[in-house]
């Protein structure tokens, strides 16, 4: 292989987890969702659990070739590229969970949404931290540097979470970070999914996420330096294998958690997106197997992009009230649920946007649009 050739293997994985990512935020009706197309209820990981940080995973296996391009520019131009990334995925996440910037109140009257109670995290607001601070870490300490902090990351939120969160520092409302959120964000610009003020993209809480960009950097990295490398496979499983092995053991005391991202789902996450990501290297890169990847390859190449109108799709739905019903719910319950029934519908309904949004990328491919922020 090219040393400067990429790899389409990190291009399919990356489409893959945006496709994935569509898919688990649009089901039919929440009501009808298969228990693996869920999240679960607090400690445990399903398939679901994975997407999240696969997408970090991959946005470090991306900075691995970005960053390339650092070794040629002033650290004042370092500093303000990374900052400049930063700074707008973030505001794109603030705005997308503002978007469209009106409701209906109950007079059924469009009015302005009051920034009162917008939410400051979110996924992407994660995404912007998480490689915010990964790509400090690496451009300053280079590879081994970071993945030694990355260390230190993970087992320093450990003792803070048992230090000082009680009697069950590990529970929804034991969590250390539950207070620091509400102390800097406010309990009005926190997710209440959980019945309560709870953020699941919580401040401390992304700490150890940047563990999965750091780490994907460092698969990443060494794909690159070892691609002719007969061992470079053998290598990559037994690191992956490794990863998971430890989170499950880890596991045992500081259990396996989306929700507060415990240390132990951040190397079990990243094991077992390690070994998916061998598997694609084996089939794709060395038997040569590339049939059906362009459909992943077309969400690679805007991932952000195509994942942020998703987001949109969804909220402009509201705005389309059909017969007492917004279009999200009327499209679901008069098309899907009564052909396909309520599971099927709902998983449906997720695929249609999964298809919807690949034909927005596939255009933008053909007139090779490519939105990078």
């Amino acid at each position: 292989m090219n040393q400067n050739q990429r790899f389409l293997s990190l291009d399919v994985f990356r489409g893959l987890t945006v496709a994935c990512m569509i898919l688990v935020n649009t089901p039919g009706s929440w009501r009808y969702v298969w228990e693996p197309l869920q999240h679960a209820k607090w400690d445990g990981c399903t398939p679901t659990d994975l997407v999240f940080p696969f997408f970090l995973f991959a946005v470090g296996n991306a900075m691995s070739f970005a960053m390339k391009k650092f070794s040629t520019m002033s650290n004042a131009e370092v500093l303000g590229k990374i900052f400049k990334r930063t700074a707008l995925i973030f505001l794109i996440g603030i705005l997308l969970g503002w978007f469209p910037f009106v409701k209906y109140d109950e007079a059924g009257e469009l009015v302005f949404k009051s920034p009162a109670n917008l939410r400051i995290m979110g996924v992407l607001q994660r995404i912007a931290l998480c490689y915010g601070i990964g790509a400090l870490l690496i451009h300053y300490l280079k590879p081994k540097g970071a993945l030694i902090a990355t260390g230190v990351l993970l087992l320093g939120y450990w003792a803070v979470l048992w230090a000082f969160g009680g009697s069950d520092p590990y529970s929804l409302e034991g969590h250390i970070g539950l207070q620091i959120d509400k102390m800097i964000l406010g309990e009005n610009h926190m997710y209440h999914g959980e019945g309560l003020a709870f953020e699941p993209e919580g401040l401390l809480s992304t700490l150890p996420a940047v563990g999965n960009v750091v780490l994907g950097y460092w698969v990443g990295w060494f794909v690159q330096r070892n691609r002719q490398s007969p061992t470079m496979l053998m290598r990559l499983v037994a690191a992956g294998s490794i990863l998971v092995a430890l989170g499950l053991i880890w596991g045992v005391a500081f259990p396996i958690n989306k929700k507060i991202w415990t240390s132990s789902y951040t190397l079990y996450t990243v094991g077992i997106a390690t070994l998916l990501l061998s598997v694609m290297i084996y089939f794709i890169e060395i038997r040569k197997a590339r049939a059906g990847t362009y459909f992943f390859e077309v969400f690679g190449k805007n991932p952000l992009f195509i994942y942020v109108m998703s987001g949109v799709v969804v909220r402009l739905y509201g705005l389309i009230i059909i017969n007492d019903q917004n279009f999200y719910g009327w499209l679901y319950t008069h098309v899907f649920q009564p052909v396909f029934g309520n599971y099927t519908g709902s998983f449906l309904f997720g695929i249609f946007h999964v298809l919807l949004l690949w034909l927005l990328g596939w255009w933008m491919d053909r007139k090779k649009i490519y939105i990078r922020v």
